[in-house]
């Protein structure tokens, strides 16, 4: 299976057919029997943990069905976690969180906690901590499964400017049909084997 920059992938299948096991296998968070994986031109099978550790932090992005936000820390404290795990210096992480806000429409809420957003502005701050650190490719495991349906199309859409803005790579797992419809390709898997791909 090979994703293109740029392209956004939705991986779909019935409950227990490998989905969220293929992902985690993307993002360095579980190892393949067999194989190999390769992001943005480095192969990661035989990097030792630490050095994974440091790989996926800056170059995977991952956005989750619950946000796992820190409750203590501002939306824009929570973006800018990643970014200091990479290194970063605390006004560059600053600068960059604030920007990534903006873009979503969220500078105003940039000072709450996650206590004070609404579950659809907590999923938008999830993924801009996801693409702080300016990502080869973000990794969705149904990220709007918890939406209701105006903030999972508002949601969708963001994933495509994103996209058009930056060149963002998404792989999304959903159950969301309407979603893996208008996703670049939709993967369906089965018994933990792709079974078809489809091409929108």
């Amino acid at each position: 299976m090979e994703i293109e920059k740029g392209e956004i992938v939705s991986i779909v299948g019935p409950s227990g057919a490998g989905k969220t096991t293929l992902l985690q296998i993307m993002g360095t968070l579980d190892r393949a029997d067999s194989g190999s994986v390769i992001i943005d031109g480095t192969g990661v099978n035989r990097m030792k943990e630490k050095e994974l550790s440091a790989f996926r932090n800056r170059h995977i992005g991952f956005v989750f069905q619950f946000h796992q936000l820190l409750p203590e820390f501002t939306a824009l404290e929570n973006v800018m976690i990643p970014a200091f795990i990479a290194g970063r210096g605390q006004q560059e992480a600053k600068t960059a969180a604030t920007e990534i806000l903006e873009f979503m429409g969220l500078a105003e809420r940039a000072s709450h906690k996650p206590n004070e957003l609404s579950g659809g502005e907590k999923q938008r701050v999830a993924v801009a901590r996801a693409l702080i650190n300016h990502p080869a490719v973000v990794l969705a495991d149904e990220p709007s499964g918890s939406l209701d349906t105006h903030n999972k199309e508002e949601l969708h859409r963001l994933f495509f400017d994103l996209r058009n803005r930056f060149g963002q790579t998404f792989v999304i797992v959903t159950h969301d049909e309407g979603l893996a419809r208008i996703t670049d390709r939709t993967i369906h898997l089965v018994d933990g084997a792709i079974d078809k791909t489809e091409i929108v």
